[in-house]
């Protein structure tokens, strides 16, 4: 679970809380239709040549499924292709979230999980082997859930995790929405809380969910109800407070930040 701070008197604790869900689908798959068709004779050329294209596609969609999983995630659109979503700027900086590479981050995300405020939240601490494990369970899905570093002026600061709220299981502890998106985050760097960062990138982060998925007319979160300073970071960065949801793992707060309403909150 991470925890977030939102101003200079909201406390140190970093992030908010991880533990939704097992993220496990709610989809159901669609009856075919059959489809009436012309019996057309084409000629031997176009013949040819769509048995090539064939071909190649075949070819193509074998190599897709010999590369590696992280590479396939990247080109799944359940979140809109989050590592192109760019940087964007904000009062802080120039921010941008960078998808998780586990043999370039590790090191970095398992001394960030060790930091005793991180860890009473996320429940990571211990070897680089328990980081490596959660990361890897992340990177191994189909792309409903994307971790990422958060980088602020070139410099890795914080983690995040954006996921397809409305395909979690956390879906079944709310009213939940098609296409509600989900933030998790933890703030890396000690001397990065307490001073207002995890509201205003927040708010920066949910906007972004909001201009790169047109399909989502909300974002959401779940800290743990007893981590005052990350509800406060989510009130900073322009989220309401919806209710209290009894989850598995925790009793939280459901925050949620609206497209209708973010130019007021």
């Amino acid at each position: 679970m991470p925890p977030t701070d939102a101003s200079p008197d909201a406390g140190t604790a970093p992030v908010t809380d991880r533990n939704a869900g097992t993220g496990e689908s709610t989809d159901k798959p669609a009856d075919a239709e059959g489809d009436d068709t012309l019996d057309l004779s084409l000629p031997a050329g176009l013949i040819e040549l769509l048995a090539k294209e064939a071909t190649g596609a075949d070819a193509r969609r074998a190599e897709g499924a010999a590369r590696p999983m992280a590479f396939r995630q990247a080109r799944d659109d359940l979140l809109d292709h989050v590592g192109d979503w760019g940087p964007t700027d904000t009062p802080v900086g120039v921010f941008q979230l960078v998808p998780v590479r586990i043999e370039r981050d590790l090191r970095l995300l398992g001394r960030w999980m060790n930091d005793p405020a991180v860890a009473e939240y996320w429940e990571l601490a211990g070897s680089q082997k328990v980081t490596e494990e959660y990361l890897r369970d992340r990177l191994a899905g189909d792309g409903r859930c994307v971790p990422c570093l958060g980088v602020l002026d070139g410099t890795p600061m914080s983690y995040w995790e954006i996921y397809r709220a409305d395909l979690d299981s956390l879906a079944r502890y709310y009213p939940a929405r098609p296409h509600d998106t989900g933030i998790h985050l933890l703030i890396g760097d000690p001397a990065d809380r307490g001073r207002g960062l995890a509201g205003t990138l927040l708010r920066a982060v949910a906007d972004l969910v909001l201009v790169k998925r047109f399909a989502c007319a909300r974002v959401v979160a779940e800290p743990d109800i007893r981590n005052s300073p990350s509800v406060a970071a989510f009130l900073s960065g322009g989220f309401r407070f919806a209710a209290e949801v009894d989850l598995p793992a925790k009793r939280a707060a459901l925050m949620v930040r609206e497209r209708s309403l973010r130019d007021l909150l």
